[in-house]
């Protein structure tokens, strides 16, 4: 019934599995790839005419983790998978970013990539699985696609590279990096490190891409046993060169002089205009409005990027080194815990930072198992930000992509939990936008921290550099525009301090790059972020010495463990009393762990003073200070430590016997009692006799000791 083909390898030391013809026989192309007990379905679709009236590509790409993968049940009311996690968005980024540019130019057909996770062994992250399996389905559909890509997981671990290394070792490693590419080379890194060099993170992008080769073999060897007839290329417009001819004798000279313009609202302005005075003059003559615009934006690329390989100046007439101008505040916004404003040239980014308490961690329930996450940082860019009137909603893929790359270049050099135990949330909101907001929100991010008091050892910077490649020589650009991102062949972000770096993505747009150039912009970014971070250490060179006056102050303090549910109560009433009566926030941990949280000095006081009251041995010999609960004929009852009750006798009210004890105190009255010890039946008694009689023998003493001596 069924025509299986199958390819196995053995990768890193475990099986890699490659199969199609069982499952999703109607899908274009559907491979069941496996790595251990990590199991993907990835299909792929496209419709079989184009879609008409765009100029781009419609390709789509969705990575979803079904529950059922690792034996459990969806959370919430409806038990079911719902909107995708914020994992899910980056794995759907993640595969669609080395394999966009490998279609044919000109494949206008709407495409769909879809991978399932269907068993998850907690031991294989189904990441790279999902990308090996997405790019066998591609490369057997048949479909114009210029692949097949590959991709690997690198770790450093005791100074040695380690190809996917296993959810638990990663706990032990100094780099998450996760590179794709061809045969030919690297298209796509994505990473996390702890301050690693340059040179240590070229070499992880070199071995990576050197391990993948026994997965190109094995997705070829597939394609060659069961590969579908290869789709019909679109045949060129056959007035495409006559049409890029026309266009170039009408819009040449304007377009080359528009692009003169400094100001980016300027410059797409005039650019606008040359465009329309085109597309309706060559409309006129009969050409499709659709093919104008590709033709168009094939006509920019020439003039900027022959521009910039010609002469050396670019847009806004830098050469390739300089940074435009920046300008760095801190604590610009009076209540916030910790404020910056970051503007580099025509992007700007306002970065708040704000500190919080156990409480507010965010519980991620992932198929790895439940965890709490501490640090939030959230990435957004409104409409206005680049001179629009558009959609505003929940983040897209691009907010969230933008803002996990940030996260990944500031978390290496948080303080340890232990040492500053506060949650933290950092939203960043693009106000201004031409050119690598993500690494804007990365400066942005490590002032507004420092300014709200967090220990951060080292400042953190961000820098995108960008490639201009021609036939026989290319350009690498620091700090690029918009534009040069648009027009230019990579996307390349660099962050991290003065010792190495954080984090580092990049994205190709041509099919491949030689290691020579990526040494390169590794180099010229270390030059860039060195500039930036002088500028940024202008407005702040270290974190301040203590948190923001507006932040809460966490105190710490253990308790035995098996005072935990004194300190609870019954159904949470004491700690919430506690709270209330304070106005602290109050986390209890397993093991004994109390912190106690409140903007208030002597509100935090006074609530450790209660836990430790509840807590407390009251030892013979102390004196307390209590409040009297209760008044009977043979004497008061004392409460003290918060939780204690014991009686002072009526002969131990005072000196003398008084004739009631009401004629000494009253319930509600504040008093000092000396624990004298325990009754027969373990009960608590008191003096406060005694208290007198201590105190007035220490000031006789006193005094006899400030006499004047002869």
């Amino acid at each position: 019934m069924f025509t299986v083909h199958k390819r196995e390898i053995m990768w890193a030391g475990r099986k890699l599995v490659l199969e199609t013809g069982r499952i999703a026989r109607q899908a274009d192309g559907a491979v069941l790839a496996s790595y251990g007990e990590t199991v993907v379905l990835c299909t792929v679709v496209g419709q079989k005419t184009p879609k008409l009236g765009i100029d781009f590509f419609p390709l789509t790409v969705h990575y979803q983790e079904k529950t059922f993968a690792a034996g459990k049940i969806p959370g919430g009311f409806f038990k079911r998978e719902g909107r995708p996690s914020e994992k899910e968005t980056l794995v759907s980024r993640l595969i669609d970013r080395p394999i966009r540019p490998l279609f044919v130019s000109g494949y206008r057909n709407e495409t769909q990539v879809i991978c399932t996770v269907l068993s998850h062994d907690m031991e294989n992250d189904p990441d790279i699985v999902a990308m090996v399996g997405a790019s066998a389905a591609l490369t057997i559909s048949g479909i114009p696609f210029q692949g097949p890509i590959a991709a690997a997981r690198v770790g450093y671990i005791g100074g040695q590279y380690v190809l996917n290394p296993q959810i638990d070792e990663m706990a032990n490693s100094e780099l998450d990096l996760v590179v794709a590419g061809t045969a030919d080379g690297v298209l796509m890194v994505e990473s996390e490190a702890k301050e690693l060099s340059e040179e240590i993170m070229l070499g992880a992008v070199t071995f990576g891409h050197r391990q993948c080769k026994p997965v190109f073999d094995a997705i070829i060897q597939l394609a060659e046993a069961c590969a579908n007839e290869p789709w019909p290329v679109p045949p060129p417009d056959p007035r495409t060169s006559e049409g890029q001819g026309r266009l170039r004798e009408l819009a040449a000279a304007d377009l080359r002089k528009a692009y003169t313009e400094v100001v980016k609202q300027s410059r797409y302005e005039k650019i606008g205009q040359v465009k329309k005075r085109a597309v309706e003059a060559m409309v006129a003559e009969g050409f499709a409005a659709e093919a104008i615009s590709a033709w168009f934006k094939d006509l920019e690329q020439s003039i900027v990027r022959g521009a910039i390989l010609d002469t050396g100046r670019r847009i806004d007439g830098r050469d390739t080194r300089t940074i435009r101008p920046i300008n760095c505040e801190v604590g610009f916004l009076p209540r916030a815990h910790g404020s910056a404003l970051f503007t580099r040239g025509e992007t700007q980014a306002m970065v708040v930072a704000t500190l919080g308490t156990g409480e507010d961690e965010q519980i991620i329930d992932a198929l790895e198992g439940e965890y709490r996450e501490h640090f939030l940082l959230h990435y957004n860019f409104p409409p206005y930000s680049v001179g629009e009137a558009g959609r505003v909603g929940a983040p897209g893929r691009r907010e969230v992509g933008h803002g996990k790359l940030a996260w990944r270049a500031i978390r290496p050099l948080l303080p340890p939990k232990d040492q500053f135990p506060y949650t933290l949330r950092v939203v960043s909101e693009i106000t201004e936008s031409n050119g690598s907001s993500s690494m804007a929100t990365v400066c942005g991010t490590s002032l507004s921290l420092m300014d709200a008091g967090v220990a951060l050892p080292r400042p953190v910077a961000g820098i995108a550099m960008g490639l201009i490649k021609g036939e026989h020589k290319y350009a690498v650009l620091s700090d690029i525009l918009g534009d040069e991102d648009h027009l230019g062949d990579m996307d390349f972000k660099v962050a991290g301090t003065e010792r190495g770096v954080t984090a580092l993505q990049m994205d190709l747009k041509i099919t491949s790059i030689t290691e020579a150039v990526m040494r390169d912009a590794l180099a010229q970014a270390r030059e860039g972020r060195a500039h930036i971070l002088s500028e940024m250490n202008r407005a702040l060179p270290a974190a301040r010495g203590q948190v923001s006056e507006n932040a809460p102050r966490i105190t710490i303090i253990t308790i035995p463990k098996d005072k935990i549910r004194e300190v609870i109560g019954t159904g949470g009433k004491v700690i919430r009393e506690i709270c209330e009566v304070t106005g602290a926030k109050i986390d209890i941990e397993d093991d004994g762990t109390v912190k106690v949280a409140a903007v208030d000095a002597d509100a935090s006081k006074a609530a450790v003073d209660w836990i430790k009251g509840i807590v407390a041995e009251p030892e013979p010999g102390h004196i307390y200070t209590g409040k009297v609960v209760k008044v009977v004929d043979f004497g008061a009852f004392v409460n003290f430590l918060g939780s204690r009750d014991g009686l002072v006798h009526i002969s131990e009210l005072s000196s003398r016997r008084p004739g009631k004890v009401a004629d000494v105190v009253k319930v509600g009255d504040p008093v000092k009692v000396k624990l004298i010890g325990f009754d027969e039946r373990g009960k608590i008694k008191l003096s406060m006799r005694l208290v007198d009689q201590q105190t007035g023998e220490e000031l006789s003493e006193q005094a006899a000791q400030a006499r004047p001596t002869n």
